[in-house]
């Protein structure tokens, strides 16, 4: 059977798109498909196997590097000129001669369309970091090519060396200047020439020898603008790419440099735990219980074994039974996944840093996390000050406070002299220990749906919302007045929910802080002292038993880090799973599930140990100025394209 006539049958059988559904049809395209068939003519092999660079900078010869070692060959003879200024005869001369000797081979995108005077042409090539410009001429420079793999034979353009000796010509060395006239903006070429500089001084190749690598089918972005939609700039990351490397004018970093940011933070980070003795290591990614953070697993079935498995939600549970067996220090940068929401600082899938370090505790891992993210921050960006928003965030100092203490500052800031008069009296951090004032407080935030509007950029809203039963209220005017009735309404809709009043507190406690104290947190802050009923891994505080030696680091009203000194009493952790299954039998799904081997593991004994998670992800936000994490993730999840989800239904 014909294969055109196969293709036909399996692509109905199978509801497969054409090659011209998938790739967008219009004027543009029809013309780049002309010129690759006349190039396939032409050329033969249109995607050539390789194309062998030079290697006079010492390494393989990227553009990039090609620049860096000409422009200072360059600058020693032509300084730097107003752009109206040419460089003089002489300061050309003395710079060709010592560019000229120079001879390079190197391979790029077309960044631009040619420009072509007459006989001759410019047009510079991109290697993604940075460009060169390339000079052709009629009649001056041959074509390489390679043919096709259907056509058999011997490679007529061979490069086994990278500096040919004009000895190995192509077939088609006559029509290279037809050949060039069907190259279009953003194909892949490869050239090889010597170094000049021209009548206005640019870095520059002559071209004596060009090889055809690759069609852009689809035209490029716009050079001005790049990619506007923030949607297709997320969905299409290579056309992100691609579109702000060639872009003239940029506000900010440039795609890459975002990730090339992103990974000197992970570089640094790593280099840094290793410098400290810690071993890297790698923990399973498919696990038969969703267990060392609470949140909601995804979950799969393993055919061959006949079981769940759930895709990793943390890792610290294998992290710790290595410390169990002898890793005093140990490490794992890993990808984690959690079935829950998407927003500006969440995705499914994303990356955390999380170690351990036998015998040291809560006080120690904050000060070694200070140290490491100081260290990552200056490796990444130069300093310790970045911008983020319009805001600058100092790397250089950490705050401390305590839950209750950063819940009390910020009442008293936002709400002023209404606070006294809520409080009725004097007011001082000890006011938070009381059931009855917690109650009170959460009351008046249920009294006010949405306090925190964070979708709406975070920022209180003191009139807005009841309870149910109750008129909207304004809380210097109204709420001393009802606080009352508005408590006992509070108590009878809530507290029925919680299975203890230490819960409830809790609870109650850390939902203060989430919504009233988490968005205003602009400056690197450690809150400790979290609840312990709500922090099932970590110990107590030997000094008041009913808080966790546990930290959050929050950074511009995001959490980028957690650790805690870590529960290694077996019979208390098994009795905290046992909480949390609770929880789940009371309809929390997020909460842990029993973990039978975690506890025997403990039972052969785990050493004092503190241990961290800090967020890859919101990190790099931070330090490339990036409002989403869809930003600072190569490939973030998205929602499927309209046409996607209406050929699924």
């Amino acid at each position: 059977m014909p294969q055109k006539r196969r293709f036909s049958i399996i692509k109905q059988i199978m509801n497969i798109p054409d090659f011209e559904e998938i790739v967008e049809q219009n004027d543009q395209t029809a013309a780049r498909r002309e010129h690759l068939e006349k190039l396939r003519l032409a050329v033969g092999n249109v995607y050539p196997n390789k194309f062998e660079r030079s290697n006079i900078t010492g390494a393989e010869d990227t553009i990039t590097r090609v620049v860096e070692f000409g422009k200072p060959l360059r600058d020693k003879h032509i300084p730097e000129l107003p752009e109206s200024e040419k460089p003089s005869d002489e300061q050309r001369e003395a710079a060709n001669a010592e560019l000229n000797p120079h001879r390079v081979r190197v391979a790029g995108r077309m960044a631009v369309p040619p420009r072509v005077m007459g006989k001759a042409a410019f047009v510079h090539l991109s290697d993604g970091i940075s460009r060169i410009q390339i000079y052709v001429r009629k009649d001056d420079f041959e074509i390489e090519s390679e043919p096709s793999a259907a056509a058999g034979g011997s490679n007529a353009g061979d490069n086994s060396s990278a500096i040919t000796d004009g000895t190995n010509k192509s077939a088609t060395a006559d029509n290279g200047w037809e050949v060039f006239q069907l190259l279009d903006h953003g194909d892949f070429i490869g050239v090889e020439g010597y170094l000049f500089v021209t009548k206005t001084g640019e870095l520059s190749i002559h071209v004596e020898k060009l090889q055809f690598l690759a069609k852009a089918m689809l035209p490029m972005p716009d050079k001005m603008h790049g990619i506007h939609d923030a949607e297709i700039r997320q969905r299409q990351r290579y056309a992100d790419l691609i579109g702000s490397s060639l872009q003239v004018e940029h506000e900010g970093l440039t795609t890459r440099e975002v990730f090339e940011r992103r990974a000197k933070v992970i570089s640094a980070a790593r280099n840094f735990l290793e410098e400290h003795g810690y071993i890297e290591v790698e923990t399973p990614m498919l696990t038969p219980k969703a267990t060392g953070a609470a949140a909601k697993p995804f979950k799969t079935f393993h055919e061959a074994l006949k079981i769940d498995l759930y895709a990793r939600i943390a890792p610290e549970l294998y992290l710790k039974r290595l410390v169990v067996g002898g890793f005093e220090k140990v490490y794992e940068l890993n990808r984690n996944f959690r079935n829950e929401g998407i927003s500006f600082k969440h995705n499914p899938e994303f990356t955390m840093l999380e170690f351990y370090c036998a015998y040291m505790d809560v006080g120690g891992m904050m000060d070694f996390c200070e140290e490491l993210l100081q260290d990552a921050v200056q490796k990444a960006t130069g300093g310790l000050k970045v911008e983020y928003e319009g805001t600058e965030i100092d790397f250089s100092k950490f705050e401390r406070l305590t839950m209750q203490q950063a819940i009390a500052r910020q009442f008293v800031k936002e709400i002023g002299a209404n606070f006294g008069q809520m409080t009725r009296g004097n007011f001082d951090i000890n006011w938070l220990d009381d059931l009855s004032h917690i109650r009170y407080l959460g009351a008046f935030m249920w009294s006010h749906d949405n306090v925190w509007a964070i979708e709406n950029g975070g920022h209180a809203s003191f009139f807005i919302g009841h309870l149910s039963g109750y008129p909207p209220i304004d809380i210097g005017k109204d709420f001393p007045h009802l606080a009352e009735n508005i408590t006992k309404k509070y108590i009878e809709q809530f507290s029925s929910i919680f299975p203890s009043e230490e819960v409830e507190k809790a609870t109650t406690l850390v939902k203060l802080f989430e919504w009233f104290v988490e968005p205003m947190l602009e400056q690197p802050t450690f809150i400790v002292d979290y609840p312990k009923s709500i922090s099932p891994l970590s110990k107590a505080s030997p000094e008041n038993p009913a808080v966790a030696e546990r930290f959050e680091l929050f950074i511009n009203g995001m959490e980028v880090a957690n650790g805690f000194s870590e529960l290694n009493d077996p019979r208390e952790q098994y009795e905290r799973f046992v909480d949390q299954m609770s929880e789940r039998e009371r309809g929390d799904e997020e909460a842990m599930v029993m973990d039978e081997d975690y506890i025997r593991a403990l039972s052969y004994g785990m050493p004092p140990a503190a241990g961290i998670g800090i967020g890859i992800d919101r990190l790099t936000m931070l330090v490339t100025n990036k409002h989403s994490i869809r930003d600072v993730i190569l490939f973030p999840h998205m929602r499927p394209e309209k046409k996607d989800a209406e050929t699924e239904s």
